[in-house]
């Protein structure tokens, strides 16, 4: 796949210093095709993004819908796949998400011919293969159809534009409201269209309407979105249709049998409406058979009404040329995003580094989306966010980075998870469709608001309320919701297993699943309740802080691995461990219903940031964790096969899932620094690149890509603690625009000697640490210099980083 060369010729290369930024147009370095195949070069084992026209963290992300050419390897959640047919134009996408696809929503799709074979309610008989390779870079995307007709596109924030290009001959676009991206057949987490409506207007050229959907990756209840779609020049016919609706609705009924049925059309109304899980209704506009031609395409969506999404495309998308809504988009994403970065581009700069530091920096600003003021369940004045896939994957340092590099958005996410819980009970570990799930392990939204308040947000948040979305996570058991995807307790919101947690201290096995990675993520989101009760509830602070302590209740001093001795391990509810057989290194699947999820307990015997000072005394102190580390990183140690989510890595240490994001920097804790950069430069070097399959695994919503930008700057955020790592930067010279208005500069001298780190100052001052704190330079801005060069050198002498949780068990 290509980017688009032709709207964005290479610039000269300088370094971006004072204006120059602004002379400069880094979207140029963006490959917004990473991520998008897997090693075999079809999407499965891939990123899962979106490809199309996006502004950051914008609502409509406009692409292409395709197929699944064999199910068991499909991967649909971004629309875009290397190898299927093009079933549509879609206003609605997810990107880097695992699971049941979501979205696929207000969709067009043009044609060449409606005539039998193509039946417009079974989109097997007029979807396209693609000829040659689609183009695509920063808010730009094209694609060409078998069918000759060629598809340019881009987004604002709330609607889209396409061009489509016709060969000579007739000129159709199908308007199907009923269309979503499918899931797996029998997936319980597949989405369905519900009902809805949509009308042509009396100008012909216009359309208005909404549909209703349900179901997706986070099991979500049904939600509408409201349309407004028009088109450059009258259509010479336009007409409605509606159909049986064969989509059989686990839990609900099955809508029809037999095959699928030929169209009604309505061709004595204007308007055709469903009721809910009745029939599939849409819009077709042909235009008379004669030469080629272009037909262009504006269209605004909204949660809320018919009118609004038309004023998106009047404010938004005021011209019919294609061309200006790119350069809106370049500009949007150089000002608010990419010149935000600034680092040497002259003829000695790696652009290959370049290349991933700016896409890296694109992909972590497509979710979640800011739909302030598109809030359809009530009024309160603040901020309204979804598509938050998830906290689960983000907190551990995606959320960090928006800390210092987007604080006003930052500001407007916390605010928005506040005010979910005002209204809804909980705070959303996930979120999409305006529907809070899935939950994977613990309350993970406590650890965001955690890492915000220790490092000193406040602007017009309300840590009052904050604080008690946060003890109601820690102190109220939600309903369980039944779900296929876990039977066991909720998965929608809150702790489910906290029924264990509160009484026993820990999740035993014969009462819930994953009882080893649940106790791991309770542990923590005690501990981020406790950081944020010392400024909002004192005398909470202790009964907390000794919750978080849980993980050490399922130690098991006598479990023996690789030569090693104690783990985690699984305990029932009587105290006893269940140990016959237990091999530290399997998890069974590793998913829903086992011991440990998206990683095997030797991995989570290591994830436990807020107290690594009694990790390491209970692996034996600092040497036996020095092995034990190193062992993480051995060649052929992994015996759980982990499909798709294990990206063909054979270490235990597997930076394909997120568990794992902090543990190639544990060497900080026993001062031996040049052991984290020496591991952690070797894992970006070996899974992270610029090509299409670029991360190993799911983007995960840009938290693979944020890792990749920590490890990039040469710094390592510890969540729920104002403390970074120090680590070894790419860059010999990077200035980083942070807070708003403040630059951090961080350089490197040395560095075409090797990137081991020979010594540190901050702010000009020699630095004895091989960590800091926020104040230190994250706040007001500073510089950092680097001295890097060959030698694996143990540089640093004072304190190694600190453990706020240390506590110990009576």
């Amino acid at each position: 796949m290509l980017w688009n060369s032709r709207l964005f010729p290479t610039l000269g290369l300088v370094l971006l210093t004072g204006t120059a930024a602004a002379e400069v147009d880094l979207s140029q370095y963006v490959n917004v095709f990473i991520g998008s195949e897997g090693p075999d070069g079809t999407g499965y084992g891939g990123g899962d993004i979106f490809v199309g026209g996006a502004r950051p963290f914008g609502v409509a992300k406009v692409g292409i819908d395709s197929t699944a050419v064999n199910w068991t390897t499909a991967i649909l959640n971004g629309g875009w796949t290397p190898d299927g047919n093009v079933t549509g134009i879609s206003m609605m996408h997810e990107s880097g998400t695992g699971g049941a696809p979501k979205y696929g929503l207000i969709a067009q799709m043009p044609l060449t011919s409606v005539d039998s074979p193509v039946n417009i309610l079974d989109n097997q008989t007029y979807s396209q293969p693609r000829v040659g390779n689609d183009t695509a870079s920063v808010g730009y995307y094209k694609t060409q159809l078998q069918n000759g007709i060629t598809v340019e596109l881009s987004a604002s924030r709330h609607a889209g534009i396409m061009n489509y290009s016709f060969p000579e001959g007739e000129k159709h676009v199908l308007v199907d409201v009923s269309h979503y991206l499918p899931g797996s057949p029998g997936d319980s987490g597949s989405q369905f269209y519900v009902g809805g409506e949509i009308q042509i207007e009396d100008d012909g050229k216009s359309y208005t309407g909404y549909g209703t959907y349900v179901g997706g990756w986070n099991n979500g209840a049904p939600f509408t979105v409201y349309f407004y779609g028009e088109f450059s020049e009258a259509p010479d016919e336009a007409q409605t249709f509606s159909g049986v609706n064969t989509d059989p609705i686990p839990r609900y009924q099955n809508l029809a049998n037999g095959g699928i049925s030929q169209p009604t059309y309505g061709n004595k109304t204007n308007k055709a409406v469903s009721g809910p899980m009745t029939n599939r209704i849409g819009a077709l506009f042909s235009w008379d058979s004669g030469s080629a031609s272009q037909v262009i395409s504006r269209v605004g969506i909204s949660s809320i009404s018919i009118d609004r999404a038309r004023s998106y495309i009047e404010k938004e998308i005021p011209s019919w040329s294609l061309d200006d809504t790119v350069a809106d988009a370049v500009n949007e994403w150089n000002e608010d995003v990419f010149n935000k970065i600034q680092v040497p581009l002259d003829d000695s700069a790696n652009v290959t580094n370049i290349r991933l530091l700016y896409s890296s920096l694109y992909f972590i600003h497509l979710m979640p989306s800011d739909r302030s003021g598109e809030n359809p369940l009530w009024n309160s004045g603040e901020p309204f966010w979804d598509d938050f896939y998830t906290m689960w994957d983000i907190f551990r340092c995606t959320v960090s980075f928006y800390h210092i590099f987007q604080p006003e958005y930052y500001e407007s996410m916390i605010r928005a998870l506040i005010d979910i819980w005002r209204h809804q009970g909980y705070m959303p570990d996930g979120r999409s469709g305006n529907w809070n799930g899935l939950v994977q392990g613990g309350s993970d939204a406590d650890n965001v608001l955690a890492d915000a308040y220790v490092k000193g947000l406040r602007g017009a948040i309300n840590w009052t309320d904050g604080y008690a979305a946060m003890v109601k996570n820690a102190e109220v058991t939600p309903y369980n919701t039944f779900d296929y995807t876990d039977y066991t307790a909720s998965t929608k919101e809150g702790r489910g297993a906290l029924d264990d947690w509160k009484e026993l201290g820990y999740v035993s096995e014969d009462h819930n699943t994953r009882c080893i990675s649940r106790t791991v993520e309770y542990s923590l989101n005690d501990f981020a309740v406790s950081q944020v009760a010392k400024g909002e509830q004192p005398g909470d602070v202790d009964k907390y802080l000794s919750r978080s302590a849980g993980w050490q209740n399922i130690w098991d001093p006598s479990v023996k691995s690789l030569n090693f001795t104690g783990f985690l391990a699984p305990k029932l509810s009587d105290g006893s461990f269940n140990n016959t057989d237990y091999d530290p290194r399997i998890c069974f699947g590793c998913e829903w219903s086992s011991y440990t999820y998206e990683g095997v307990p030797w991995e989570y015997s290591f994830v436990i940031p807020h107290d690594v000072e009694t990790l390491i005394k209970l692996m034996g102190g600092s040497d036996s964790f020095d092995s034990r580390l190193d062992m993480m990183f051995e060649p052929d140690m992994a015996i759980q096969n982990l499909g798709s989510n294990g990206a063909g890595i054979t270490t235990l240490m597997n930076i394909g899932n997120e568990p794992d994001f902090a543990t190639p920097y544990l060497y900080n804790y026993i001062n031996k620094q040049h052991k984290s950069v020496a591991q952690t430069r070797s894992l970006a070097n070996q899974y992270f690149h610029d090509a299409n399959y670029g991360i190993p695994g799911n983007s995960d919503a840009g938290a693979m890509n944020s890792w990749l930008l920590w490890q990039m700057l040469g710094i390592y955020p510890i969540v729920t603690q104002p403390v970074y790592l120090l680590s070894s930067p790419w860059f010999p010279d990077l200035n980083m625009t942070i807070n708003g208005n403040k630059t951090l500069r961080i350089s490197a001298t040395g560095s075409d000697d090797g990137y081991y780190v020979q010594s540190v100052k901050i702010n000009g001052k020699q630095w004895a640490k091989n960590w800091f704190e926020h104040d230190d330079i994250m706040k007001n801005g500073g510089t950092i210099e680097f001295e890097l060069g060959n030698n694996a050198t143990v540089w640093e002498s004072g304190d190694v980083p600190p453990s706020p949780g240390h506590v110990e068990l009576s």
